[in-house]
């Protein structure tokens, strides 16, 4: 989910991750170029020979990755403009060791999206434009909860590459094309905190956003 607590050890982890999946894909024979004038920073241009593609690098520590939808929420901003989705995640959430890096075909991730949007929406889930619709790509696809519909393609697609999280790479420079979390909405209020909070958790147990009531306690 989109890190609302951010600390210099996730945005640290977010680099080494981005920089990971440009090294693996680097490593496969793929030139890797920034796209002028995209205004988005997850956004490269890959060529391997004649072979050519745009693609969006989705980088996660919880191993779900994220899209929001676009204004007047007709669809998918970045996703509805890439060839492919470049996922980085660590292979384990609680102690990373490796960078699973996959490559995922853009117009599967569109069905998976909408598949996934279209169930959350039938389920009366509130998704507010700009908030990223989160999925699994590590769980079993299933229809309940609803959350899983369009989950798994980290295991339809295993990684093409897996790249060691070294010390080195935790404390190379970062990208400073890289560590906005494509672009994705950050909270910066309580409200918003507490907005997001209520999404994710609705998303994890399969019930309408509605449903969830939070309590914010405050000690001094």
């Amino acid at each position: 989910m989109t890190n609302v607590y951010a600390t210099p050890e996730k945005v640290t982890m977010k680099n080494a991750l981005f920089s990971a999946a440009i090294t693996a894909l680097e490593q496969d024979g793929w030139k890797v170029e920034r796209v002028a004038g995209s205004g988005k920073s997850s956004v490269r241009r890959i060529t391997k020979g004649t072979v050519s593609k745009t693609i969006s690098i989705r980088t996660t520590q919880d191993r779900s990755i994220a899209f929001p939808r676009t204004a007047g929420d007709k669809g998918w901003r970045t996703l509805d403009e890439v060839d492919a989705v470049v996922a980085a995640a660590v292979d384990d959430r609680w102690n990373p060791k490796f960078a699973n890096i996959h490559l995922l075909d853009g117009d599967e991730m569109r069905d998976r999206f909408n598949r996934t949007y279209a169930a959350r929406k039938a389920a009366d889930h509130v998704i507010p434009v700009g908030r990223g619709v989160w999925l699994s790509l590590y769980s079993t696809e299933s229809n309940s909860p609803v959350h899983l519909v369009g989950a798994g393609a980290g295991l339809a697609h295993p990684p093409f590459a897996k790249v060691p999280l070294d010390a080195d790479r935790m404390t190379a420079p970062s990208d400073d094309d890289a560590p906005d979390e494509d672009g994705l909405v950050q909270a910066s209020t309580v409200n918003e905190v507490m907005a997001v909070a209520r999404e994710r958790l609705a998303s994890l147990l399969g019930v309408a956003t509605s449903a969830i009531k939070l309590e914010l306690k405050v000690e001094y």
